[in-house]
């Protein structure tokens, strides 16, 4: 085993394997998605409340918060990346395949919750795609790799709801299965890359002091708000308030379209450019404020031009902060334990993914969606505040990266 990390030592991908683990990453996500902006119209259309149907986008969230920090922990405890990326795959298909095979809100909820299974697996992608470059990268490097994971999600919707407004509702979900077999496929060339040393896996002591790391729990705070922002909004209600204005499904893909191509761009500078000229606290403070500001409006539209111009500023914002948030949760860990740190980190931002299309599909049904939609506004106000708290500064990550 030492002869494999001694042949490891120094490695960094270039062209065809970088490639191919971007490849697999923009599949990996389009098979869950190809779905996402039909997901609250089809189960409202097909019997359930807007309750329930912010139980099935939620429970995406739910099973991710039960088995993200499991799969970092054992990713870590085996010292390998791969199996987990080519199981992200193969999950993520079954999921789609099982939508496409059943029609009832409980398996539309069974196989959500099974494509949140899948998503867990996204927390060793991130490790591994992070051990590719230096520590003082992290944050360029999520900001790239956000960059193709939008490029799959904006592929994915937009195709999903052209199709499916051609063919029927479960065109969508075939689709999606098809994207996760060649995800599941190409996942089984992907390169894996071992931890530098050989710990003997993760001791319960160990992984409680990642758990309670300060920055980790801060930076994961804030990420279950910008979750909340994310998840009741593009990947949540906005597609409801849309066929309210009397959108279709291809409306509903070019409303998704509209959020999710800023967003990929937004992702792609706000660890480089953005970080570099404004400072990472300010990139995601920015990215909150914007969220609130276009969050508040969707209410007030009533064409769906205007919504469409809503969820792209909105997209942007929502893309400014995730990158850096993930770069900051692992950058001053050590690369052993990095999949623990990350999986502590998505498993606590998934709340955000479960708890607010929770509680906004409540709202909807007891007081109406627009204030539903207020309350996700005022959340992100909070954020942006609590930012400058609980996101490091320069200075104190330095200090951390230097301790540890």
């Amino acid at each position: 085993m030492h002869d494999t990390h001694l042949a490891w030592k120094g490695w960094r991908p270039v062209g065809n394997r970088i490639a191919l683990f971007y490849a697999v990453t923009a599949l990996y996500w389009f098979s869950t998605y190809t779905y996402v902006p039909l997901l609250s119209p089809y189960v409202v259309a097909i019997g359930g409340s807007l309750s329930m149907a912010g139980m099935v986008v939620g429970s995406y969230g739910f099973s991710q918060m039960l088995v993200r920090v499991p799969i970092g922990v054992w990713s870590d405890k085996v010292r390998s990346r791969k199996p987990f990326v080519v199981a992200g795959g193969a999950v993520g298909m079954l999921s789609s395949l099982g939508f496409a095979v059943t029609h009832s809100v409980l398996w539309a909820l069974v196989f959500r919750l099974l494509a949140g299974i899948a998503a867990g697996c996204w927390v060793v992608f991130t490790v591994l795609y992070a051990s590719y470059h230096q520590p003082d990268e992290a944050p360029k490097a999520m900001g790239v790799l956000s960059f193709y994971t939008s490029i799959g999600q904006l592929a994915a919707s937009t195709l999903g709801g052209v199709i499916a407004e051609r063919y029927g509702w479960h065109a969508a979900f075939w689709l999606g299965a098809a994207g996760g077999l060649a995800a599941t496929l190409l996942a089984c060339f992907v390169v894996d890359k071992p931890p530098a040393r050989d710990h003997g896996g993760i001791r319960v002591a160990e992984m409680l002091t990642v758990g309670r790391d300060r920055i980790v729990l801060g930076v994961s705070f804030l990420a279950v708000l910008a979750q909340v922002v994310t998840f009741t909004t593009m990947f949540g209600f906005t597609p409801e308030q849309a066929t309210h204005l009397g959108a279709n499904k291809a409306d509903l893909s070019w409303l998704t379209l509209a959020a999710t191509l800023p967003n990929a761009i937004a992702s792609y500078f706000s660890g480089s450019l953005f970080s570099r000229w404004m400072g990472e606290r300010n990139v995601v403070a920015s990215g909150f404020a914007i969220a609130a500001l276009f969050t508040a409006a969707i209410p007030l539209c009533h064409a769906l031009p205007l919504l469409y111009a809503t969820q792209a500023v909105n997209g942007f914002g929502q893309g400014l902060c995730m990158p850096v948030l993930m770069g900051l949760a692992i950058r001053h860990i050590d690369a052993s334990r990095r999949a623990t740190a990350m999986g502590f980190y998505q498993a606590i931002y998934a709340v955000g993914m479960f708890g607010g299309p929770a509680v906004v599909g409540w709202l909807g049904d007891h007081v109406g969606l627009s204030r539903g939609f207020l309350a996700v506004a005022a959340t992100s106000v909070v954020a942006c505040a609590l930012t400058f708290a609980l996101a490091p500064g320069r200075a104190a990550r330095q200090v951390v990266t230097r301790s540890s």
